[in-house]
């Protein structure tokens, strides 16, 4: 089972993705995205990539998806908050933008 980030925790390894473009969710103890690509097969093709690295993690997304456009949410439903999970599928999925 995952535990909840400690602030020094979250000052590691949440600040950072903070600092790239992710936000807090207000009300949630969660982070969020919003990536805009090129096309459909772009945002599907990212959508499939980050599939895979949230299987192999066993932590996955809540997500939707809209024509280029893929809204990303994050957070650890077994602790009810931002867990060291959330924080390595957020830079796993940043990583994946980055090409």
């Amino acid at each position: 089972m995952s535990t909840t980030l400690t602030a020094d925790e979250r000052e590691t390894l949440i600040a950072p993705l903070l600092a790239n473009g992710w936000s807090m969710v207000n009300g949630r103890d969660a982070i969020q995205k919003t990536y805009v690509f090129g096309n459909f097969v772009a945002a599907f093709g990212f959508m499939t990539q980050a599939a895979i690295w949230a299987e192999k993690l066993n932590h996955h997304p809540e997500w939707s998806n809209v024509y280029k456009t893929v809204d990303v949410t994050l957070t650890t439903h077994d602790c009810d908050g931002l867990s060291a999970l959330d924080a390595k599928l957020g830079a796993k999925m940043d990583a994946l933008v980055k090409g």
